[in-house]
């Protein structure tokens, strides 16, 4: 197909075998997975999944690449879901109940961090997920505090999974080639989070990295006082990027108990 990539869907094909393969490798696909692939784009890594699994869904916004998956796949082998990923309901993909549903994708750059929390949602009914996203995003997810990169997608993430860089894509790779390296992150949704409302920590956490180059005291002024802080394990003098996700947790279900 020629296929012209679409700037405004941040359209990056992936072309090198090599790298196909070794994120298939990463993958791991199994015969009773139920996969979804996100973006799957002129269908690189579908084609190495679709024999693979006994189950396999895409989620396509370009409809001229529905219709080029539709007419290259029949439906008994791929399900195409024509719709905005930012907007699919994960949890209406039927998966055994003794199954939980994995996820992949080459992500468009421009919508990484809303479709990652928009996928924390269905984080219950997830195995894995398997993302290639720009190489600084994967850094900022799986930074440890302490670190300039560690941030609130660190920390909403962090708390939702355990997450690991698996490795580097270079930019040659793709086709039209990106301006920056990628990397293939992998996310595992944690059996059992914290306790926490994730709406109010991801209030905490906002208003603190609001403001990175104050100390968290005054980063959260009006919010939360040195006695809490400190009654949350958190040194009222550190910097937001100093406080470990953890702490967060623990200051949030101070604040909102």
């Amino acid at each position: 197909m020629n296929h012209i990539p679409r700037k405004r869907f941040g359209q990056n094909f992936l072309k090198d075998d090599a790298v196909l393969h070794g994120i298939i490798r990463a993958i791991d696909p199994q015969p009773h997975d139920t996969m979804v692939e996100i973006g799957p784009g002129l269908a690189a890594m579908t084609r190495l999944l679709v024999d693979e699994v006994a189950t396999m869904h895409v989620v396509e916004l370009d409809r001229d690449l529905v219709v080029y998956l539709k007419k290259n796949f029949g439906a008994e082998r791929l399900t195409v879901h024509s719709a905005d990923a930012l907007q699919f309901d994960f949890s209406t993909i039927p998966v055994p109940a003794d199954r939980k549903l994995r996820v992949v994708g080459n992500l468009p750059y421009n919508i990484s961090s809303p479709l990652l929390f928009h996928l924390a949602t269905i984080a219950p009914h997830v195995q894995d997920q398997h993302f290639m996203l720009q190489k600084e995003v994967v850094e900022r997810m799986v930074a440890e505090p302490g670190s300039k990169t560690f941030g609130r997608l660190s920390v909403m993430l962090q708390w939702r999974y355990h997450m690991e860089s698996m490795f580097v894509v270079p930019p040659e790779a793709f086709d039209p080639p990106p301006r920056v390296d990628s990397a293939i992150v992998r996310m595992i949704p944690r059996a059992q989070p914290l306790p926490c409302n994730g709406e109010r920590l991801e209030q905490v956490v906002q208003k603190a990295f609001s403001q990175r180059r104050k100390v968290i005291r005054n980063c959260l002024s009006g919010m939360a006082d040195e006695q809490q802080l400190r009654a949350a394990g958190i040194d009222p003098q550190l910097r937001p990027e100093a406080v470990a996700m953890e702490q967060y947790v623990a200051l949030t279900n101070l604040l909102y108990p």
